[in-house]
């Protein structure tokens, strides 16, 4: 079953046309198979998610078209952050409990910013599922930078001077807000229950506020043959950030076919 795994994605990576065509894709239980990023659009007489498998969708993929759709227990359907918006097109599906379709956006970094739950348009004429669970949420916000510490002030002479005070710390930086959760459109039977249909497209979270810099220290007392010069207090700590706000919610709409 490996070796016939491993050939069937070698084929489909050995493809470079927008359309890719094949029978029959199965990723095996507790496995991940990533999709080649190198079509737009992938049609599949039938897809097998074992149990506690994952199939990593990339951003690149656009259109996935299933005759006969079959999810295992917790197996996943993982598709990667992007602005454009993935269709997933199913004649028949059979979900296990657990099994769920994933449209995440990414949460910030520092370098980058948070990307938005994938818009998803999803259609499935036939399916039976205890739950049709789909997560789209948006990814969660940068964290605020840390603030610099504060610069240790001078100790004092015993001849010149006054011990000085330490300086302050900066405050750290304010988290950036969440993205938004994706908008999602559901083409399902008219006899599926709308109780059974569970989609999330809350925005992220917002980024957690960078801590403030750590005061310096005060110039320390010295004792001096005639008299003790004394120390200088110690400057304070900047002041937390404050956390970013949560990304707008989005949207989902269902359509009974």
């Amino acid at each position: 079953m490996r070796n016939a795994l491993l050939m069937t994605a070698s084929l489909l990576s050995a493809l470079s046309s927008s359309l890719v065509m094949a029978q029959a894709l199965t990723v095996e239980p507790h496995s991940l198979m990533r999709l080649p990023s190198n079509a737009s659009v992938l049609k599949l007489d039938r897809l097998d998610v074992a149990d506690y498998g994952t199939l990593l969708i990339p951003a690149g993929l656009v259109e996935v078209q299933v005759g006969q759709l079959v999810m295992g227990h917790e197996s996943r359907i993982a598709i990667v952050p992007s602005a454009e918006p993935f269709k997933l097109d199913v004649k028949q599906g059979n979900l296990g409990s657990g099994a769920q379709i994933t449209a995440r956006g990414a949460p910030g970094t520092f370098q980058k910013s948070p990307l938005p739950g994938r818009n998803l348009n999803v259609r499935i004429e036939q399916l039976s599922a205890d739950v049709l669970s789909i997560d789209a949420r948006g990814g969660a916000g940068s964290p605020g930078y840390v603030g610099l510490d504060g610069g240790n002030g001078q100790d004092p002479g015993c001849t010149w001077g006054s011990a000085s005070r330490g300086y302050d710390g900066d405050n750290g930086g304010n988290g950036r807000d969440g993205a938004p959760g994706a908008l999602v459109r559901l083409e399902l039977p008219q006899a599926f229950p709308d109780d059974r249909v569970k989609v999330n497209v809350q925005g992220g979270a917002g980024g957690a506020g960078g801590e403030g810099g750590r005061g310096g220290k005060g110039g320390a007392s010295k004792g001096c043959v005639v008299y003790r010069a004394d120390g200088a207090k110690s400057g304070k700590n900047g002041e937390k950030g404050q956390t970013g706000a949560t990304g707008p919610a989005g949207s989902v709409s269902v359509r009974k076919l």
